[in-house]
């Protein structure tokens, strides 16, 4: 990939994609094509068709998704099934069709079985039933990197598939409504600290346990892997070509009431936390293995505390927006 090829971020607004499209431009590249969902609609066919035959796009970060927390995959589930499969369903084929030379596609670690052992390595896809709360969601990405697999084996592409663990980053979706546990936590406790409230009610029992990535550190993973890792280089799996997807993670995870308590600290609540175990936990645990990405040359740098503190001051800022 050279500074000047033409690159493809799809879901440039998000928080993947915009700490990519931030790195590339710090990187020096300088080709970038971007597209907001008022100028390109992913799940139209012909408008994604259409772009592919004027823009020609070289490489792609497929980071476009309809995404959100337990409330909202479970909430929205025909939707979350039916814009994911349309979106990299577009992108993917079209990707072949009109000769990209290397497609990233990210998923979530949400495509594992609910009760696999931990730490999850990439083989233990398919080997037993998915947490129901998201299944529609992880279905659809189960979906996307098979396609990929497929397309790879059929007709030669080179289209690699990267699994990260839960991201957050100074981009994310605070919206209490729809996000993921760790900024709907930076919200709650930042909003009862200015009105002075005493409690602050968190859902489910706060066991499970949860692994953090930085949306900084997984878009140097990507990077990394789209620079360095072409499918030809992943490893076989029994003598067969499959679960060529790579992890990537923060190699620990926490508990969601030792979460709380950090963002508690951070954001400086001096109130109590109650948790409502009448909400819904999800999966227990989803730590993944990272190993085979540790050994193909990238491992993250911020740690969570930091990422955090980093988080909580750019949403200072940015709330009001």
């Amino acid at each position: 990939m050279k500074k000047n090829s033409k690159i493809f971020i799809a879901g440039h607004k998000g928080l993947v994609g915009s700490a990519i499209y931030n790195l590339l431009r710090s990187k020096g590249y300088d080709n970038l094509l971007i597209k907001t969902k008022n100028e390109l609609n992913l799940i139209d066919f012909t408008q994604v068709k259409n772009f592919f035959i004027k823009e020609k796009p070289e490489y792609i970060f497929l980071a476009a998704a309809k995404v959100g927390g337990i409330n909202a995959n479970n909430t929205y589930r025909a939707d979350f099934i039916y814009h994911n499969l349309c979106i990299q369903n577009n992108i993917i084929y079209n990707a072949y069709e009109y000769g990209v030379k290397k497609l990233l596609f990210l998923g979530s670690s949400c495509i594992y079985p609910k009760n696999t052992p931990q730490p999850i390595k990439e083989s233990y896809l398919l080997t037993n039933e998915l947490e129901y709360t998201n299944e529609p969601y992880a279905i659809a990405k189960i979906a996307g990197l098979k396609m990929c697999e497929a397309f790879n084996l059929q007709y030669g592409c080179n289209f690699v598939c990267a699994m990260p663990t839960n991201l957050y980053g100074e981009n994310d979706n605070f919206d209490l409504e729809t996000s993921h546990v760790l900024p709907a936590l930076i919200r709650k406790f930042h909003e009862a600290k200015l009105k002075k409230i005493d409690v602050v009610n968190v859902w489910g029992s706060g066991k499970p346990k949860r692994e953090f990535l930085h949306s900084s550190d997984m878009a140097q993973a990507c990077l990394h892997i789209m620079e360095n890792i072409d499918f030809k280089d992943l490893k076989k799996d029994g003598g067969l070509i499959k679960n060529t997807h790579i992890n990537i993670g923060y190699g620990s995870d926490i508990s969601i009431c030792e979460l709380a308590l950090l963002i508690k600290k951070i954001v400086g609540f001096e109130g109590n936390i109650i948790f409502d175990a009448s909400k819904p936990d999800g999966t227990f645990q989803k730590l993944l293995d990272s190993s085979k990405l540790n050994l193909l040359g990238w491992s993250p740098k911020i740690t969570l505390e930091s990422g955090i503190k980093k988080v909580y001051e750019w949403y200072i800022q940015n709330e009001q927006r």
